[in-house]
């Protein structure tokens, strides 16, 4: 082999490592959401020690999630690395300013109902997943 396969190779090894590292953070801190989300409710009726435990482990648990993303994100190449950043920056704006107006909606009475961040949060998916898509296929 030649020292440009061997690079590629080792690109897509760490890139390999790196995405199932992401994968698995992203697996672990979703299960510790879900229990600190329903377990308080259906398996430890409420109590305030283990419900503040389970939270400070999810909180723990995104933070760890966090760093491997920043460590996928710095595996990768320039190009993916721009089309990735664009996608997450666009995705936060878009969240920030829907979000905020959506809510002011409900403050000024235009709404009759309370807004729920699970519709932001679909919103900012949506918007990164399209991003993402046009990125790739612009740059093909």
């Amino acid at each position: 082999m030649n020292k440009q396969e061997d690079e590629q190779n080792s690109y897509r090894s760490k890139n390999s490592a790196n995405t199932i590292k992401l994968r698995n953070w992203t697996i672990a801190w979703l299960i510790s959401m879900a229990i600190a989300s329903f377990a308080p409710r259906f398996i430890w009726d409420f109590n305030t020690a283990i419900t503040i435990i389970a939270v400070l482990i999810n909180l723990g648990l995104g933070l760890k999630m966090l760093i491997a993303n920043r460590d996928y994100l710095r595996g990768l190449d320039e190009m993916q690395q721009k089309i990735l950043l664009e996608a997450m920056s666009l995705a936060l704006g878009v969240g920030l300013v829907a979000g905020l107006s959506y809510e002011l909606l409900e403050d000024i009475k235009l709404i009759t109902y309370q807004p729920e961040i699970s519709h932001v949060i679909l919103l900012m998916v949506i918007t990164y997943g399209v991003t993402v898509f046009s990125g790739h296929r612009k740059y093909q």
